[in-house]
Parts: C-alpha cells; structure tokens; sequence
C-alpha cells in the first residue's frame, strides 16, 4: 500500500507536471507572457533602432550635401565675379581631381606598391599633357605678350617640340620598366592613364578656351547641363512611366523630353541676360577684368539683333509677310540646349556604365555628400567640348588679330623686313596723326645707328 501510495503520489505529480505544461494557471501564463516578450523585445528594438540610424544617416547625408552645394555654389560666384583667371584655376582644379579619381579605380593596391614608377608615371602624363595644352592656349591667346617677351619667345617658338621630348622621355621610361609578371597591369594602367587624359584633361582644355573667347561660351553650356539635369528629376518623378535606358533605370523617356522642352525656354532667358553685360560676351583681353570692371569690345554679330522675315506660305494671304527681331545668338543657344538636354546625358550613362564595371557607386569622396568631382562633371566635359566646336564651326570671326600679324611678322620675317616694317608702321602712324614728325625722326636716327 505504501508503494501504492507512493506511487499514486508520483502520479499526481506527474500529473500536476504535465498539467503544467499544458494548461497554466493564469499567474504562470501571466508570467510566461511576460518572458517571451522579453525575448521579442531585443527583436523589435533592434529593428527600431536600424531604422532609427538609417534616418540619422540619411539626415546628416542631406545637410552635408545641401551644405557642400551651396559652398560650391558661392565659390563658383565668387570665382566668376572675381574674373577669368579664377575661373581657369577652378577649371584646372577639377580637371586634377577627376584625372586622379579616374586612375584610381582601375589601380590595384598591391601591385601599385610594387611598381610604385608606374603611379608617379601617370602624374608625369598628366604634367606633361597640361604643359602641351596649357602652352597651346596660352601662346595662341597671348601672342603679343608671349612673342616680345626674351624668355617666352624660344620656348613659344619650339613649344610643340618640346611637348614631344617631353612625351617621348616618359614612353622611354615606361618601355624601360617593365618588369616580368606585371606586363598586364603596366599597360591597363598606359592604356587607362591616355584614355583618361582624352576624356577629361583634352576637353577641359576646350573648356577652358570657351572662357578666354567670353565668359558666355563657358558659363551658359554649363548652366545648361545642370538646368537640364533638375528637369529631368523634376518631370521624372511627375510625368515619367517609360524607361529611357538600362544602363539608368531610373531615367524616364517623359523625363528627358520634358528636360529638353525646359531647357529650351531657360536657355534663351539665360542668354537674353548675359548678353547684357559686355564681361560675359567679349573675349579676354585682360586677365585683370571682373564682374565690376567689366570688358569693352565690339560685339559679336551674333548679339546684335536682326531682322528676319519668314518665307511666303502657300496658306497665307498674297503680301502677307511676317518678320520678327532678335538677335541669333537665341538660335544658336536652342542648339546649345538641345545638345545639353539630349546627347550631354549620355556623358552620364557612359560614367554609369563605368562605374558599374568596376562595381563602384561613385568614382570617390571628393566632395563631401555628393560622392567624386567625376560624379558631377561626366556630362559637363563633352558640353564644353561641343560647344568649343560648335562655335569655332559657326560663331567666332576669323580676323587678323595682332598676335597673329605679330607671331607672321617675328616669326616669318627677317630681321631686316622686320626693320623695314617698323619704319612704314611708323610712316603709317605719322600720316594718320597719331605720332608727331620728331617722334618719326627720333625712330629713324635710332634705327640707322
């Protein structure tokens, strides 16, 4: 019986056990409530607080990028007021930047410390393709400063001679140290370095001659591209539905159409404005010029306004003639804007697919909260590049200039030719009352001594 007791006694236990387990008591599912969602709390936290850290990102990512912008927005003003020189040297420094964030993602670290003269020879292109290119516009604008000056003349006069020594010494050099095993990566990295060179430092050059043919060849393709990029997010968000390409997901058909339309209708308001003001219209003649001082020249026939009459239409009443006036620059900036709206953004996606060969979100961390200069200035170097072209094509008068009769006269001229030339300009002057008989006659007994 004691055992019977015993064992019922462990019966009831069981029991109770297993009654435990399968149907508590109010206090003990009260309790077992409280543990599991103690264990879901850490959970559920968690997720709260990743949310919470995304938003903080996504918050600091937003100031730092608003307040990177307008730092380069009023940089870029002040640089602009202050006149051409400081827009040359923000020119030259964003063509260095993006060359060294262009080079670096086709850079592999560890054969880089290796071959550490392959990294200095890439700055070496750089220096030497500047030289060439800065040389080139600077004794083709500055012919009569650069031709008179003793130490300037030789060095203008072989300019391209030397850019060549200078080339060919750097391709002894890269031949010379090649090392087995790295042939490969040496010449990813020459064929990379001039192809980077080609796509940003050849067209910042052209850029850069927009700026010394008047400030309006530089100043308005780039206000087009950025114009032409806002629309595009704006009528792409509103109106878009199809898409436009695959390299961009995010590009719409609707946005792009609606981008160009844009850009039309504020390229001509931006043109009609600068055309105001003589700084932005007539050509560098002083590096010295600013916003304030301004520039006097004789306009460009392409802002002077002009008559034009359309053609007799089959539908229109016989002598029924329609004219209007405006000046031909607002048909040459419909040109401009509708390269900027349509082919300018294919710089973009040629960067995009760039960096999704390589697997990169942005080509670097230049610029804080907007990624690499590349990043913001793909679509900028083919649209100073067009415009270069399309106004040297269409635009620019081909005159003599005196740097030209200059650099025909030094350079094409005997010494003795040039003599005689110096004595009929200054017959010339003296018919036209400009210099006095004394003066000619000083020049005369200084030239026969």
């Amino acid at each position: 019986m004691a055992r019977s007791r015993k064992g019922n006694k462990a019966g009831s236990h069981a029991g109770d056990a297993s009654d435990d387990g399968s149907c508590s008591s109010p206090v003990q599912s009260h309790r077992s409530m409280a543990q599991s969602s103690n264990r879901a709390k850490p959970a559920v936290e968690s997720k709260e607080d990743q949310r919470q850290a995304e938003f903080e990102k996504k918050k600091a990512n937003f100031f730092t990028r608003t307040l990177w912008t307008l730092i380069m927005v009023f940089g870029f003003v002040a640089a602009l007021a202050a006149g051409h020189i400081y827009v040359i040297v923000i020119i030259t420094v964003v063509q260095i930047i993006s060359f060294k964030e262009v080079i670096a993602i086709a850079n592999v670290p560890s054969r880089a410390r290796q071959l550490r003269q392959t990294k200095n020879l890439n700055w070496y292109w750089l220096a030497t393709t500047m030289y060439f290119l800065y040389g080139e516009s600077v004794i083709y604008y500055f012919k009569h400063i650069v031709l008179v000056d003793k130490v300037l003349l030789p060095l203008a006069t072989h300019h391209r001679f030397i850019s060549f020594v200078l080339y060919v010494f750097g391709f002894v050099f890269f031949v010379s140290t090649l090392q087995a095993g790295h042939y490969k990566f040496q010449f990813t990295q020459f064929a990379w370095t001039h192809m980077a060179l080609y796509l940003i430092v050849v067209q910042a050059h052209f850029i850069m001659n927009n700026v010394f043919e008047g400030m309006i060849w530089f100043l308005l393709p780039a206000t087009l591209v950025i114009n032409n990029d806002i629309w595009a997010y704006i009528c792409g968000i509103t109106f878009g539905r199809t898409q436009l390409i695959k390299i961009s997901p995010k590009k719409t058909v609707e946005g792009f159409i609606g981008a160009w339309l844009m850009t039309n209708v504020f390229g001509v308001l931006t043109a009609k404005l600068m055309m105001r003001s003589g700084f932005f219209i007539c050509p560098v003649t002083d590096l010295g010029a600013n916003v304030f001082t301004g520039l006097d020249c004789v306009p460009n026939p392409v802002f002077v306004p002009k008559v034009y009459s359309l053609p007799q239409f089959v539908f229109l009443p016989p002598g029924f003639n329609f004219s209007f006036t405006t000046e031909p620059m607002m048909f040459h900036t419909l040109a401009l804007a509708t390269f900027a709206s349509l082919i300018a953004p294919f710089g973009g996606f040629f960067a995009s697919g760039l960096k999704r060969t390589f697997k990169i979100k942005d080509f670097g961390d230049s610029i804080p909260g907007h990624g690499g200069m590349t990043d913001r200035m793909d679509c900028q170097f083919i649209m100073g590049f067009f415009a270069y072209m399309y106004y040297h094509s269409f635009i620019a008068i081909h005159k003599a200039s005196l740097g030209s009769v200059m650099e025909t006269a030094i350079t094409g001229l005997t010494v003795e030719a040039q003599i005689e030339l110096v004595r009929g300009m200054a017959k010339h002057l003296n018919n036209q009352g400009v210099w006095g008989a004394k003066t000619l006659e000083c020049l005369s007994d200084s030239m026969t001594q």
